[in-house]
């Protein structure tokens, strides 16, 4: 049903629970992509005696060259970007099924999953359960127990991971954009790029329960300041943005919604402050001053075919 694209890097025990996870727990037949950055853990080893399709680099391109590198391979009509430190629990899959037959499945839509996590951050779209910050100690039947009695709503207007939608949107945009290496921000950008392509459905669904153990990757990386490269990029802030457009699509009618975002005066002094200075190539720079070496460009490489 879906095309589920897992970046990871050298975090194999994650991702042999979220794959798990994926298999045991669903009622569809799925496609897992994984791309593999860099692997040295045995990652790469592991995934292609799983016969998993896969990419590979080097070392770590970050998200936006990862997830567009896997999506070449996905050949289902949805595309869920999924992370490898996340959890699967029963159900969730046709929680989505049945949140795209209702909706409709020629409406652009970004879906979400409603997360459980082990520790409270403060986000009031997340429920809170300890059952395991990681592989070890987790407790899995725990889990399993309390998220059958979880009981959430769907939440329109929100654009959390992970995310479903439409192949075809997701390549009609762009995909993630590389200016946002590794990463941060990359999530607000893409939901500028398929506002502009008419998605004005944005929404959690509260049936499908997925537990997040947390930051598995991003606490490893050197963050780019995503925010400065979205606000000089569209010239509105991604707080002004989200709060003036995305969120509204829960109570306005779609026709008084604009085409194109607009800033407020505050976006607009920021913007041309943030100008003066090097973003998003300096990020770009600190971050991975040679991301051509780490990328593998050979066309018949094994990542590219299904494995006997």
């Amino acid at each position: 049903m879906f095309s589920i694209l897992i970046p990871s890097w050298n975090n194999l025990p994650y991702l042999k629970l979220c794959i798990e996870s994926i298999r045991r727990h669903s009622a569809f037949d799925h496609e897992i992509i994984v791309h593999v950055n860099e692997g040295s853990d045995g990652t790469l080893e592991w995934v292609r005696a799983e016969g998993i399709r896969h990419t590979w680099s080097r070392g770590n391109v970050g998200v936006c060259v990862a997830m567009n590198d896997a999506a070449q391979l996905a050949t289902r009509d949805w595309v869920l970007f999924m992370n490898d430190d996340m959890y699967c629990l029963p159900g969730w899959d046709s929680a989505f099924g049945a949140a795209v037959e209702a909706i409709g499945e020629d409406v652009p839509m970004y879906l979400a999953a409603h997360l459980i996590e082990p520790l409270d951050t403060g986000n009031e779209q997340v429920t809170v359960a300890n059952y395991g910050t990681g592989p070890e100690g987790f407790d899995e039947q725990g889990l399993l127990s309390f998220a059958a009695g979880v009981k959430a709503s769907d939440r329109s207007g929100i654009a959390v991971q992970p995310m479903l939608t439409q192949r075809r949107l997701w390549h009609m945009v762009g995909g993630y954009s590389i200016e946002f290496g590794p990463g941060m921000s990359s999530d607000d950008d893409f939901l500028m790029k398929i506002w502009l392509a008419g998605c004005r459905t944005y929404r959690v669904v509260g049936a499908c329960h997925i537990y997040h153990f947390g930051c598995a990757t991003t606490r490893r990386v050197r963050r780019n300041k995503g925010g400065r490269t979205f606000i000089l990029k569209w010239g509105i802030s991604q707080q002004e943005f989200v709060r003036s457009y995305v969120r509204r699509t829960a109570t306005a009618e779609r026709s008084s919604l604009p085409t194109v975002p607009r800033a407020g005066m505050a976006g607009r002094l920021k913007r041309a402050v943030y100008a003066l200075a090097r973003y998003p190539l300096g990020d770009l720079e600190n971050w991975e001053p040679d991301l051509p070496r780490q990328i593998v460009m050979n066309s018949s490489r094994s990542a590219r075919v299904d494995l006997d």
